[in-house]
């Protein structure tokens, strides 16, 4: 039987040594190595502190990631990933949607790999630019305005 999953949410300071290993294993084995992207992945943001971390867990196991950036006036969701093993079991959906949250009435924005806009849209984002490459990548800048 599996331990039931679990959405957590901590500063850079509150991550323990394990859990931050994980992390950053889970971003670069996708990021990196799966979506062959050599990039600075460890970019000095994660140690900012209004930078708010969330994952999801089953057990030890992390299956989906993201971080909240604090950008002065909107906070930027970003590093989205979902472990091989996890994916299409709704959890980057359930991650977007604990983010949003977090955030709550204020604007948010996120660059999103082409192919995800329409995902980020059910969350109420719009496209907010035009398309541009980034380590071989199509990306789209992408806001959801303050809410009222």
């Amino acid at each position: 039987m599996h331990s039931p999953e679990e959405i957590r949410v901590a500063s850079f300071r509150e991550l323990g040594v394990a859990t931050l290993y994980a992390i950053l294993k889970l971003r670069v084995d996708v990021f990196v190595v799966e979506q062959a992207c050599p990039y600075p992945e460890l970019d000095g943001r994660d140690d900012e502190p209004g930078t708010r971390h969330v994952w999801l867990t089953r057990g030890d196991e992390i299956l989906a990631y993201l971080r909240i950036l604090d950008n002065g006036g909107a906070d930027q969701i970003g590093r989205v990933v979902t472990a091989a093993s996890a994916r299409q079991g709704g959890y980057a959906s359930r991650l977007v949607a604990h983010a949003l949250t977090i955030i709550g009435d204020r604007p948010a924005t996120l660059e999103s790999q082409a192919p995800l806009t329409g995902f980020y849209g059910r969350f109420g984002f719009e496209v907010a630019g035009d398309a541009y490459e980034e380590d071989g990548i199509t990306h789209v800048p992408m806001v959801r305005a303050a809410r009222r």
